[in-house]
């Protein structure tokens, strides 16, 4: 009985034995399904609804606000995916996968836009703006634009944007630097080519980017300052369409402007043709020439102001095309091409005035500058996707330069008892070809977050420069009983080339090691080699010794090296949606070496930089955060700075370069706070900067002794540093069709130079408060009211204590009434007030007065004609001021603008749909 016992025991045993194994056995492998959703901007989207279905589940999730989703444990074959979203098309793929990969990485998802009717819903109101955490959108059809306008006008009323006369655009207080239309650059990125020609209604959304650049992008860290850009998302029936637009138009001071513009968007392949020719400070495309004379930095006060921030007489030719198409499925290919002709003649008057102890050098001068400026720019890009998902992008730049300068200057030159009067005259013929190649490409892995890339950069650049100069004056020294007359005399002739080929190449390589954490090892090489050859022929000796005659000690055979190499370890933490740190580490050895070839001296400088990068960032809620920032970056000096020769070619101001300069180490701590408050369309931003620099390179002069001539040199120092603070508020008052702007600006510098062996300190405090208020009643009035004031305080130290307080007030307005649905009146006008500034002719109060009439007319309204006035009261046209205040000088400087003209022009849209 017991045997009988133990044997049904052990068949129990081995019966469940068996039954367990089966059970094992016949259990399907698990898998790991996920994945990234973005939208056609490339942009994460957030809340977007996932399902996946296999033969045995069924799994829904919501994807984060980086677009991350991922499902663990997923059984069952034949898998099929659905992403679902308010406002997108609905996605779905059937996935086939076999039962050995248990860990599937699905290619990234793009949802795109869709209007959609829903049955026995209506809608009441369009959300006019959407904030998220790094994409600022406006819904077009939340906002009312008059028919035809293009979308340069339409940006102009969208809260939180501002539009200079220019086509400059700022965006919450920052400068848009590119374009893109659905996801891709619009002809080459160019900003007015994009508002000046894209009709405001072919547009659904505008998209304002903080745009880290793709190579950060693809990383998935954040550690740079991101760059403002504006992504157009089309209306569906808009992504199939021709249009344009022929402007042509004559006043009297000789003004005239003509342009044509066509446009061909078919799915994705975009096709434009853009011509431009005029005098009136405007154009297709942005300015790209290094050297194009009358262009400065502009600020949101020009903003602010209705009239033309450009110096001197413009005369402008452009010429532009572009095209952009899908190769293939996955490849992408867009190539312009863009000409601009500038023609500049800038007459103005400066004054300069370098204080030593004893006596105060005082330069006057009134001049005029000629400049021609021939632009040529070739860009292409090719971007493809191969089948393991490795990406490749390549985008050579081609550019050409042609430049003819022409400067005359009548100086008058004070010291104590000597006065020098003469004219100072240089013609000048440079040309630039440059070549840039960006190559990066991104290797793909199964395994969420893990990455590889490699970026590599080459540049060859040239410039050859062949200048004649002439510098004649008379040196009167009064400090004697009977004074002395002295005729000084140069005549030169230059002739210079320069070039300069560098290198960088970086390989990153991020692994995430848990949920939440990622580290990156990164390599980043740099090598910059610059040579000159500079040869200074003596006119004045060559006609009398009948033979060319060069001046050694003005000649240049120099050779310049710059080699870095950084490595470095990031560290990112994300442990959920709400925070977000980074930590890094780089160890950056550098090398500066120049040699003169006749000289058997070698300049050289080696220095190991110790580069820490922090920052975290918290978002306190979805429509609060707040961000840390610190970064380490390394200056190496120019070649103007290093360069081993004396330079006197202008007689009364010699440059010396100093070749032991060292590189500038800079470090950089910016914080950051925004709040959005959706329900009241409210939005606030403030950041605060402190940036102090270690060999901070700085200007040495010198007064030489009894006479009017300054030489400078240069040297490196410690103490410099700058704080830097703005905010800006964006609320509307009352209702949505009153909107305010508020954004304030205070810069402190404390900017160190020495003279005559001097330390020097200018503690400059600038600080500029800006408000703009915009109103629209109906769809038949709309206005602006502008006011603007900006003080600029310098403190000097040496040689004596001084201190100046300049300020400028400006006050503007503008209204524009529709007289029924085919004319518009229009009026703008601008008082600014000036007060403090050293020259009489800084502290002039103009008045500008701007009208117009437009008249719309044929079909559609597709022909406008329009009469216009500009700066009625004449009083722009000597207004171009400029001031710097640093060292022991205190420069200020007006240029001629342009002035009063009356014009009549005649615009005619082109447009034409598909057909049904």
């Amino acid at each position: 009985m017991s045997r009988k016992k133990h044997l049904i025991l052990f068949l129990l045993t081995c019966s469940l034995v068996l039954c367990n194994w089966g059970i094992a056995d016949a259990q399907p492998h698990l898998k790991q399904v996920h994945g990234y959703v973005l939208d056609t901007a490339g942009v994460s989207l957030k809340g977007v609804t996932v399902r996946l279905t296999t033969s045995s589940d069924t799994l829904l999730m919501i994807s984060s606000a980086a677009g991350y989703y991922s499902f663990k444990n997923v059984k069952g074959t034949n898998l099929r995916i659905s992403c679902s979203m308010l406002g997108y098309k609905i996605f779905s793929k059937t996935l086939p996968v076999t039962t050995e990969s248990n860990n599937i990485l699905i290619p990234n998802v793009i949802l795109e836009p869709q209007n959609s009717l829903i049955e026995d819903v209506y809608i009441v109101k369009t959300i006019p703006v959407v904030y998220s955490q790094d994409t600022i959108q406006y819904n077009m059809d939340a906002f009312k634009f008059r028919t035809g306008s293009l979308l340069e006008e339409a940006l102009k009323q969208l809260p939180g944007i501002q539009v200079a006369r220019d086509g400059t655009v700022y965006a919450y207080g920052k400068a848009i630097s590119s374009v893109q239309v659905d996801g891709k650059k619009f002809f080459g990125g160019d900003v007015l080519t994009a508002t000046r020609n894209l009709p405001a209604d072919f547009i659904r959304k505008v998209q304002v980017i903080n745009y880290y650049g793709d190579y950060a992008t693809d990383k998935g860290m954040r550690n740079e300052e991101p760059e403002k850009v504006l992504n157009i998302v089309l209306k569906e029936d808009s992504k199939r369409i021709s249009f344009g637009q022929v402007t042509a138009g004559g006043g009297t001071r000789d003004r005239y402007l003509g342009s044509l513009g066509l446009n061909r968007f078919n799915d994705g392949q975009e096709l434009s043709i853009l011509g431009s020719v005029n005098n009136t400070n405007t154009s297709l495309f942005s300015f790209g020439s290094p050297n194009g004379a009358g262009e400065r930095e502009k600020s949101l006060m020009d903003v602010m102001d209705f009239v033309d921030p450009t110096d001197g007489l413009n005369n402008v030719k452009s010429l532009g095309i572009s095209f952009a198409d899908n190769l293939a499925e996955k490849t992408q290919f867009s190539t312009n091409y863009s000409y601009t002709r500038r023609e500049n003649v800038t007459q103005g008057n400066s004054v300069l005035r370098s204080s030593y102890v004893g006596n105060t050098i005082s330069n006057e001068e009134n001049y005029q500058r000629n400049n021609d400026d021939h632009f040529h720019k070739f860009a292409t890009e090719f971007k493809h996707r191969f089948k393991n998902n490795d990406v490749l992008e390549v985008k050579p730049t081609l550019s050409y330069n042609r430049v003819y300068t022409g400067n005359t200057k009548k100086r008058l030159i004070s010291n104590n008892r000597v006065f020098t009067f003469g004219t100072y005259r240089d013609t000048a013929l440079t040309e630039s070809p440059n070549l840039d190649v960006d190559i990066v490409y991104a290797k793909a892995f199964k395994k969420p977050g893990r990455k590889l890339l490699g970026s590599f950069v080459v540049n060859f650049n040239s410039q050859d420069k062949t200048e004649d100069v002439s510098d004649g004056y008379l040196l009167i020294d009064s400090s004697h009983v009977n004074p002395r007359r002295t005729n000084v005399s140069q005549e030169l002739f230059v002739q210079q080339n320069n070039s300069s080929n560098g290198v960088k190449a970086s390989v990153s390589y991020i692994e995430p090691f848990s949920p939440a954490s990622l580290l990156e090892i990164v390599y980043d090489y740099e090598m910059t080699n610059m040579y000159t050859l500079r040869k200074v022929e003596d006119k004045l000796k060559t006609a009398e010794l009948g033979t060319p005659y060069f001046v050694d000690s003005l000649g240049v055979h120099y050779n310049y090296s710059f080699n870095s190499s950084r490595v470095g370890l990031n560290y990112q933490y994300t442990p959920n949606k709400k925070f977000r740190a980074n930590v890094g580490f780089a160890v950056q050895p550098i090398v500066l070496s120049g040699n003169l070839p006749n000289d058997d001296q070698v300049y050289e400088y080696s220095n190991v930089n110790l580069v820490p990068t922090t920052g975290f960032k918290w978002r306190f809620n979805p429509e609060t955060d707040w961000s840390v920032d610190y970064v380490g970056k390394n200056n190496q000096p120019s070649f103007l700075h290093i360069i081993p020769v004396t330079d006197n070619t202008n007689l009364q101001n010699i440059i010396v370069g100093n070749p032991n300069l060292k590189a500038e180490f800079s470090n950089r701590i910016t914080t950051m706070f925004r709040r959005f408050i959706t329900s009241r369309g409210q939005y606030f931003e403030t950041n605060f900067a402190y940036n102090f620099v270690t060999n901070k390179i700085v200007s040495d002069k010198k007064a030489i002794l009894n006479s009017t001539i300054q030489q400078t040199t240069f040297r490196n120092t410690d103490g410099y540093y700058d704080l830097k603070w703005y905010f800006l508020f964006n609320t509307p008052l009352f209702s949505e069709n009153v909107q305010l702007d508020v954004v304030g600006n205070t810069d402190y510098y404390n900017n160190l130079a020495y003279v005559n062996d001097k330390r020097n300190t200018t503690k400059q405090f600038v600080y500029s408060q800006s408000v703009q208020v915009r109103y629209s009643w109906s769809d038949y009035f709309e206005s602006v009211f502008n006011g603007n004031y900006l003080m600029n305080n310098a403190h000097y130290t040496w040689p004596f204590t001084n201190t100046i307080n300049a300020q400028s007030v400006l006050l503007g307005a503008a209204t524009k009434g529709y007289i029924g649905d085919y004319v518009t009146l229009g009026a703008e006008m601008s008082q600014r007030f000036n007060v403090g500034y050293e020259s009489s002719f800084m502290n002039n109060n103009p008045t500008t007065i701007n009208a117009y009439l437009e008249v719309s007319f044929l079909r559609n309204k597709m022909a406008l004609l329009r009469i216009q006035g500009y700066d009625l009261l004449d009083q722009n046209k000597n207004m171009g001021t400029y001031s710097e205040y640093i060292g022991n000088d205190l420069y200020e400087a007006r240029n001629n603008r342009l002035g009063r003209y009356f014009m009549v022009s005649l615009n005619i849209r082109l447009q034409k749909y598909p057909k049904k």
